[in-house]
């Protein structure tokens, strides 16, 4: 069924992508929303894309993400005899921490200081997982998501920027 690779989104997990990689398919990440992962999907011609909430594109029958329709898939793909948890375990995810932080005025994220900040955290992470830091689409939210093997370093790196904003 897979045509081309799979698209996530940047909250996609590291653990997911770093899967891909060793069974050699393709991975884009795209922005957060349904619209964007379509959009690749159609760039690349891939016919799978989702977001890490769970909503799921399967290009081959639908434009959206649709629970039903993964679910008959799912059920579908079963019908061989596996056990499900050989067939939906495939990968270990990596240690995830995010905080969400309400704001007044989320283009506080472009101030100086809080740059300053993002680029010392990703200085500090890099080689050993990743740090996104972006304005919600629907919230006045700040979302400071970090991703490490190594739980001391995620937590500090994420408080760091957590407590720049607040």
């Amino acid at each position: 069924m897979l045509k081309g690779g799979v698209v996530g989104t940047l909250m996609s997990n590291y653990g997911l992508e770093n899967y891909f990689k060793t069974e050699g398919i393709k991975f884009i990440r795209a922005n957060v929303g349904d619209r964007y992962v379509k959009e690749k999907m159609q760039k690349y011609k891939f016919n799978l894309g989702g977001e890490q909430s769970g909503h799921i594109i399967l290009g081959k029958f639908a434009t959206t993400g649709d629970g039903l329709l993964v679910a008959l898939e799912s059920l579908f793909a079963l019908r061989k005899g596996k056990k499900a948890s050989e067939f939906f375990e495939k990968f270990k995810k990596t240690p995830q921490l995010l905080k969400n932080i309400d704001v007044k005025d989320k283009s506080i994220i472009n101030k100086p200081k809080i740059k300053r900040s993002i680029k010392l955290v990703e200085k500090l992470i890099k080689g050993h997982g990743r740090i996104l830091v972006r304005k919600s689409g629907t919230e006045s939210k700040i979302r400071v998501m970090g991703e490490s093997e190594n739980k001391t370093l995620l937590s500090k790196c994420v408080n760091t920027i957590v407590r720049k904003i607040k």
